[in-house]
């Protein structure tokens, strides 16, 4: 890890425990460590695993898509892919450093260059369509309670349905309608044109024609790959499915044991939607402030409340990121298997 990554992992840990500290100003100390020291650890436990579950299937999809009669990595090595960018996912904003971290990791691993590109964006294809899926069937199942409890939340979470839309739908436009997508571009690019330098266009242009043309020739794989691609849909599903139950369990283990765990799945694949929206690294204070909206009507305690959140939170973001870290301090043997 650069100075400049460690930098950001002690920043984004500091501004954490601000919030927490903040958010547990008026509570009663006694009664916070009365909550942690009576906390149910067996459904605490399943929650660690839960999480832990949801990176080893994430390797399974990475081990799927590498293995080839050239190509194959061990599962040890593998495993490194989605922590590693757990880590990078959580210290950059819009985790808009997860998929460059994934390319280095792979390549470590002895994977070319171009080859883990295109494993890399058949999974984020994958993984895109499978989120977009989840939240339409808990927009479906939940999001009429939502809206009627947590008015100004449903507008974020309208506006990030409708930004992942917009990127599947760019995706299959690139996908199955190359040189229209190319033309539309293009179009779009002339009243640019207008507010910026000539040069600066061009550049913009030509970046943008780049990975179109870098997208559509990898996208060739995933027609091809058919197979492969429905054993990755189904997987990341399941990885999914383990990573929105993770709140239910921290509820148990907090004795909160009156909701049912299809409210609170539909309630977290909010909550990552809404997430997803901050530039912040990490989604920091937004995730917080979601998590306390929309579970303080399930948990009638404030220091309950504020400790499930802290668990949460310590389970989805900085276990991700400690487990990063350490797989960064074991670089793989540059050897495919």
């Amino acid at each position: 890890m650069t100075r400049k990554n460690k930098l950001a992992v002690l920043i984004m840990i500091l501004i954490g425990a601000g919030i927490f500290i903040y958010e547990a100003r008026d509570l009663n100390g006694a009664q916070l460590i009365h909550e942690l020291l009576t906390l149910d650890l067996k459904w605490l436990l399943v929650a660690f695993l839960l999480m832990f579950g949801s990176w080893i299937i994430e390797t399974f999809v990475v081990q799927i898509f590498i293995r080839s009669e050239a190509d194959d990595l061990d599962f040890k090595t593998a495993l490194r892919v989605p922590l590693v960018e757990q880590l990078f996912n959580a210290i950059t904003p819009m985790a808009s450093g997860g998929q460059p971290a994934q390319l280095f990791a792979l390549m470590q691993s002895g994977v070319e260059a171009g080859r883990a590109s295109s494993v890399l964006l058949m999974k984020f294809v994958v993984y895109q369509f499978m989120v977009l899926i989840n939240f339409v069937l808990t927009l479906f199942i939940g999001f009429d309670q939502v809206s009627k409890h947590f008015g100004a939340l449903a507008l974020f979470i309208v506006f990030g349905f409708v930004i992942h839309v917009v990127v599947i739908v760019g995706l299959l436009m690139v996908m199955y309608y190359y040189k229209f997508t190319k033309k539309l571009v293009n179009l779009v690019m002339i009243p640019i044109g207008w507010f910026v330098k000539p040069e600066k266009k061009l550049a913009m242009q030509s970046n943008l024609d780049h990975k179109i043309d870098t997208f559509y020739a990898e996208s060739l794989h995933l027609k091809r790959e058919k197979k492969r691609v429905i054993k990755a849909c189904l997987l990341t599903l399941v990885q999914l499915l383990f990573y929105y139950a993770v709140p239910y369990f921290v509820l148990l283990s907090l004795g909160v044991s009156h909701v049912s765990i299809v409210e609170v799945i539909v309630l977290h694949v909010m909550i990552v939607m809404i997430v997803s929206l901050f530039p912040i690294p990490g989604g920091t204070g937004g995730a917080e402030y979601s998590f306390k909206t929309l579970f303080a009507t399930y948990v009638a305690s404030p220091s309950k409340l504020i400790l499930g959140m802290l668990l949460w939170r310590f389970l989805t973001y900085y276990l991700g990121m400690i487990c990063g870290i350490i797989s960064m301090a074991f670089p793989p043997k540059s050897k495919r298997t």
